[in-house]
């Protein structure tokens, strides 16, 4: 009996590690990418800004291509490149043909009265990922992005979005210096997600709390502690 279980778990083991590794992600080089995203594509796509960086993905769906591009409108001081806006794509190919599956657009905010209210919005590629987190087969592609305020990241903003299952799901976060300032809105689908998805998600926003990219408020932890608590009950 105990050699038919072992041989029952190893047989699960193996086909999960067989599903898990039909799974693949990476980034793609420059001619990678002048290839697949060709000025035709582009101006079909209407992609009009730099592709900052471009990824490829495979899982049991398909094969997809994503692009992150940045408006790159000016270079301040510091030889930094200040971007207003960002828009990421991601096409799926099938049978020769690129359809797009989905697009993110999002802008610095305007300035306000002449008083600049961030100096910049850029891709965190750090955080950004193309993993099948919850081992069903698909990859679950999160995008991170975010915003320089007048004090840096102190003042900026993060969202932090995930696609699962086609269902977009967003998490928003306005950093600030003083603890009112700081505010986070999650949508509620999020809360409905695998376990292993949130939990996956919440280690991303640690990691972004741990190299001082966020700050978020203790009371917004303590309210993703419970939500996730209720969900398992």
């Amino acid at each position: 009996m105990k050699n038919i279980c072992t041989f029952i778990f190893l047989t699960l083991f193996s086909f999960t590690a067989i599903a898990q590794s039909d799974t693949t992600s990476r980034i793609l080089d420059k001619t990678e990418t002048d290839e697949f995203f060709n000025d035709a594509f582009k101006k079909k796509n209407l992609i009009t800004f730099p592709i900052f960086r471009a990824y490829t993905y495979k899982d049991k769906s398909g094969t997809y291509y994503v692009a992150l591009t940045e408006s790159a409108d000016s270079v301040n001081k510091l030889k930094d490149t200040v971007n207003n806006k960002v828009k990421a794509f991601n096409f799926k190919v099938d049978k020769g043909v690129s359809l797009k599956k989905w697009e993110i657009n999002d802008f610095k905010t305007p300035d306000l009265k002449g008083v600049e209210k961030e100096t910049s919005i850029w891709f965190w590629t750090k955080y950004c990922q193309f993993k099948d987190i919850d081992g069903d087969g698909l990859v679950d592609p999160i995008i991170v992005y975010g915003t320089f305020g007048p004090n840096g990241y102190d003042d900026g903003r993060a969202k932090t979005i995930l696609f699962y299952k086609g269902q977009k799901v967003v998490i928003r976060h306005q950093n600030g210096v003083l603890d009112n300032e700081r505010k986070t809105q999650v949508d509620l689908t999020f809360y409905a997600l695998p376990a292993k998805i949130q939990d996956h998600v919440k280690q991303i926003l640690a990691t972004m709390v741990e190299k001082k990219h966020a700050i978020f408020p203790s009371a917004y932890e303590e309210k993703m502690s419970k939500k996730v608590t209720q969900i398992g009950n």
